[in-house]
């Protein structure tokens, strides 16, 4: 039951304006004792902000007279604490509390308003509007000492919180929130909020811009559908400032929501669903960027930029997107938690500067699934990605697999050598892997060596010079072939001719390839020791 009802003619005050009407004058009495002041009627139906149902004058307050409680209000009643607390109310006209200074406790459920809420550069203690027809709320630099709830409200024509500052909490969850004429939904540019802006389940339709924001904890989008099939962008946040961790992850329907626990068995699963571009360039998240099962929609220029972000762990395990792009350059991760199926295809993921120090899979990520990620990222050669891959597998201990992926850095970057260097190129891979697999090497060294010591008991070759020359040994001579630095007393004594010189200068050129090889892998060794 209404608190302030009733009221008989003693407890009218001498200042009371001439011109209230009976549900103005409840609203008036129950401000100054605190109290709710509730007009509905006990029907859902009719008392549903957003039905179609009419609400007529017995329910009706102008926003005159609410701005007028609010900015000058009369004395609360002895013992008691003013408050504005209305329930399932109309209110007619502008409420208008631009650049005013409001310290009553003000809470609005359940209320209609036929006209937008101007509260540009107003100060609150804390404003909280809980399921309220809205046609559009203007408060740009906006400041509450403590929360400012928005939770299931719906605005027609948008929410500009830009620049405010909110003290503690902001609260939007389950609000609907519709584009204004600029195309945004929410633009809350340069916003500050002291803890956790909580936005879990929001349907947006427009641009929900958070540039430049700074949020103190927590940025909640858990469950969340942002639509805008209208520009590029569905969330436009660059230089997003999160004290701990952002989440574009799912939430619990028909529960509490998840805020971060396990949903009960049985809870139905609303996803984080995005249906355009997203921006968090230059993002600073302080724990993490939470994007579990999320789900993106983008056309072919649209895509999920984190273009420089920094953050102790990124969670890259949502659905993988059909068309668009992701791109990751010049980001900077500590952990990266992922899944194979989560990353685009070729020509739609770019990572050039991506630094990494650990990679955490979720489920199976095999070697050649994570070459297959390096080469989606590189559509011309570029070695910095498979090198930061390398690094990360050797500092994990996975020297064999940081092998592997050196091995086919040099295999992409034959592709775009010039035909001889590529030939050369081939044959280092073929007979040692590009001195990767350094065993190799020894077996090849160690063939034609027996081969060619074979091969050269039947050349028999005659002396350059007679009686200055060692007694003829095939496989000396053979080995002293192979090693292109070290002389062993034999090739320059000895006159090859037909195919007995094509064979040694073969020889030559094949010690020269692999001597140049296991000096190079040995080189990679040793600086990696």
């Amino acid at each position: 039951m209404t608190e302030g009802a009733g009221l008989r003619d003693g407890d009218l005050p001498d200042d009371l304006p001439n011109d209230l009407t009976a549900a103005e004058l409840g609203m008036w009495q129950a401000f100054r004792n605190g109290s709710v002041y509730d007009l509905s009627s006990g029907d859902t139906v009719v008392d549903d902000p957003h039905g179609g149902h009419p609400w007529g004058d017995e329910r009706t307050v102008r926003a005159r007279i609410v701005c007028w409680l609010l900015l000058d209000g009369p004395p609360a009643l002895a013992g008691r604490v003013s408050a504005l607390k209305l329930v399932g109310v109309r209110i007619s006209g502008t409420m208008d509390l631009a650049g005013g200074t409001v310290d009553p406790y003000v809470e609005m459920r359940r209320c209609r308003f036929d006209r937008e809420i101007l509260l540009p550069e107003a100060r609150f203690t804390t404003l909280r509007l809980v399921d309220c027809a809205v046609p559009r709320l203007e408060a740009a630099r906006v400041n509450t000492e403590g929360d400012l709830h928005l939770p299931r409200c719906r605005f027609h024509n948008g929410v500009r919180l830009t620049d405010a500052h909110i003290g503690t909490d902001l609260l939007l969850n389950q609000a609907i929130v519709y584009r204004d004429r600029s195309g945004r939904s929410i633009g809350a540019d340069g916003i500050s909020v002291g803890q956790d802006l909580q936005a879990e389940m929001l349907e947006s339709h427009g641009e929900l811009s958070l540039r430049g924001a700074s949020i103190g904890v927590s940025l909640s989008l858990r469950g969340a559908r942002l639509v805008n099939p209208y520009t590029r962008l569905a969330l436009n946040a660059p230089q997003l400032t999160v004290g701990r961790t952002l989440y574009l992850t799912p939430a619990g329907v028909g529960s509490p929501l998840l805020s971060g626990r396990t949903p009960a068995r049985g809870t139905r699963i609303q996803r984080f669903e995005c249906q355009g571009g997203v921006r968090l360039d230059d993002g600073r998240f302080g724990d993490a960027v939470d994007l579990e099962r999320a789900r993106f929609t983008f056309t072919d220029e649209q895509e999920l930029s984190l273009r420089r972000i920094q953050t102790p762990e990124l969670r890259f395990l949502g659905e993988r997107a059909e068309r668009g792009g992701v791109v990751l350059s010049g980001a900077r991760v500590v952990n990266l938690m992922d899944r194979a199926d989560a990353w685009p295809g070729p020509g739609r993921l770019h990572m050039g500067g991506f630094q990494y120090e650990n990679l955490v899979p979720r489920g199976p990520f095999p070697l050649e699934r994570r070459l297959e990620w390096v080469t989606a990222a590189t559509a011309e050669y570029n070695p910095e990605p498979y090198e930061r891959l390398a690094t990360v597998l050797r500092a994990g201990g996975e020297d064999e697999d940081a092998r592997e992926v050196l091995l086919a850095k040099q295999r992409r970057r034959r592709e775009t050598l010039p035909p001889a260097a590529k030939l050369v190129g081939y044959a280092q891979d073929w007979m040692v892997a590009y001195g990767y697999r350094p065993g190799r090497a020894a077996v090849w060294m160690a063939v034609l060596w027996a081969a060619s010591s074979v091969a050269f008991t039947y050349a028999d070759p005659p002396p350059l010079k007679g009686g200055e020359h060692p007694a003829w040994n095939p496989t000396l001579f053979a080995l002293d072939l192979l090693l292109p630095v070290i002389d062993l007393g034999q090739v320059g004594f000895w006159q090859l001719s037909g195919a007995w010189q094509w064979l040694a200068a073969a020889m030559i050129l094949l010690g020269w390839i692999l001597a140049t090889t296991v000096a190079a892998g040995a080189t990679r060794m040793l600086r990696r020791s």
